[in-house]
């Protein structure tokens, strides 16, 4: 019985090694490879040494990193959550504009707060800037977030064809 079982299992393993998918079949048949992977592109990263991308695009998608509430002297908007949280999605606006998107097309959002306990002033400040369509979004508590911020989002959006 057990010979009968490892000849089996090594029958199945074999298989499985040389399985292909019938669009691989199709493809070979044809002449041709099977879809290429997208096209990649980083996007924004202006320091050599800096450990991320500010955003990437994947063929149509962007995805942008976890953005924070800082104003354009680098300090953290003030006035509390929802002054970060209106900061954040401003620099987020800023991203998907200058990467061909808009807020218009956004699919979805993870929403990062240091205190969750502030979910609902942070979501006053986050829906006006979806008036047309709200994304699929998570949002969590954090133990902390870089240089003491309250909020961090990070998005995936859409890049619309040109007309």
């Amino acid at each position: 019985m057990r010979l009968v079982l490892t000849v089996v299992f090594a029958l199945l393993v074999a298989g499985c090694a040389t399985a292909r998918s019938p669009r691989a079949d199709e493809a070979a048949a044809a002449g041709t490879r099977a879809a290429a992977a997208p096209d990649i592109e980083f996007l924004g990263r202006t320091n050599p040494n800096a450990a991320l991308s500010p955003a990437v695009r994947v063929g149509d998608m962007l995805y942008l990193s976890g953005q924070l509430g800082f104003d354009s002297t680098g300090r953290l908007a003030e006035g509390g959550i929802e002054a970060e949280t209106r900061q954040t999605m401003e620099n987020i606006g800023a991203l998907l504009t200058r990467y061909g998107s808009s807020f218009d097309h956004v699919v979805k959002c993870t929403v990062m707060l240091a205190d969750i306990a502030e979910w609902g002033a942070m979501n006053r400040a986050y829906v006006p800037f979806f008036p047309n369509n709200r994304p699929a979004r998570s949002a969590l508590g954090v133990g902390g977030l870089v240089r003491n911020a309250r909020v961090e989002i990070e998005c995936q959006a859409v890049i619309p064809p040109r007309p």
